[in-house]
């Protein structure tokens, strides 16, 4: 399959601030990550990418929270969003925040999260909405090399596809966010609420809520006739009958 984006063009943020109204969209993903920490529990969350290990998850309940990236300060593991140093089916979450759309091959990236994943664990992920004011900036030629239009925009539907066929199941998405990114202050007065309670279909961002499924494969017994041992006319004589 060919790579969303090519080596050339890899420009991964590495922080938050990269990004027009970048503090206020990762303080609004923290916000709808909130109730969803109430519902998982588990020993390992892993934050892929600089932009998630940036995420606060101080409300999450699971123990230890791991982070992995490329140049963000407070990693624990450095590594790409496409490797992860990481043994199969021990992590029971994974956060991927805005890390799709830098990627050169993201469906690998949601691969590797699935390869991770206990059964059942958890996959949240966020990212740009190409129908929204922002997404539709990217036609805006003087926007072309800035963040957050240099990377590539996947809409909820086109992730939704992908996770399926790799074996998740998608239980809920969320969009958020209504800006278009380029005024210096995020404004959260009346007019963003009202925005954000009845064009939110528009928000600039995204979260899909996934969870690993891993059906058991119970064998099926095979029906065994027996033929029997002696043809049906034979079958029943007695040595007595036989002699006479």
């Amino acid at each position: 399959m060919k790579p969303a984006l090519s080596e050339k063009d890899r420009a991964i943020p590495s922080q938050w601030q990269q990004l027009p109204q970048g503090g206020a969209l990762a303080a609004a993903i923290s916000v709808k990550l909130q109730p969803w920490w109430q519902r998982i529990f588990g020993y390992y969350l892993l934050k892929v990418g600089d932009l998630s290990c940036q995420v606060d998850t101080s409300g999450c309940k699971i123990l230890q929270h791991i982070t992995v990236g490329r140049h963000s300060d407070n990693l624990m593991l450095q590594a790409e969003a496409d490797a992860l140093p990481v043994t199969d089916s021990t992590v029971d979450a994974v956060l991927l925040s805005h890390s799709l759309e830098y990627t050169p091959d993201p469906h690998h990236v949601v691969r590797e999260a699935h390869r991770v994943l206990v059964a059942d664990g958890y996959l949240l992920l966020t990212g740009i909405n190409p129908y929204s004011m922002v997404g539709l900036l990217k036609c805006w030629p003087g926007l072309a090399q800035q963040y957050p239009w240099q990377g590539r925009f996947f809409s909820p539907a086109r992730i939704k596809d992908w996770l399926h066929l790799v074996g998740f199941e998608v239980l809920a998405e969320q969009r958020f966010f209504c800006s278009a990114m380029l005024a210096k202050q995020y404004d959260n007065g009346r007019w963003q609420q009202w925005q954000e309670q009845y064009l939110h279909y528009f928000g600039a961002s995204y979260l899909l809520v996934a969870r690993k499924r891993e059906l058991p494969l119970t064998p099926i017994r095979p029906k065994w006739q027996l033929n029997p041992a002696f043809a049906g006319q034979v079958k029943g004589v007695s040595a007595r009958q036989g002699s006479s």
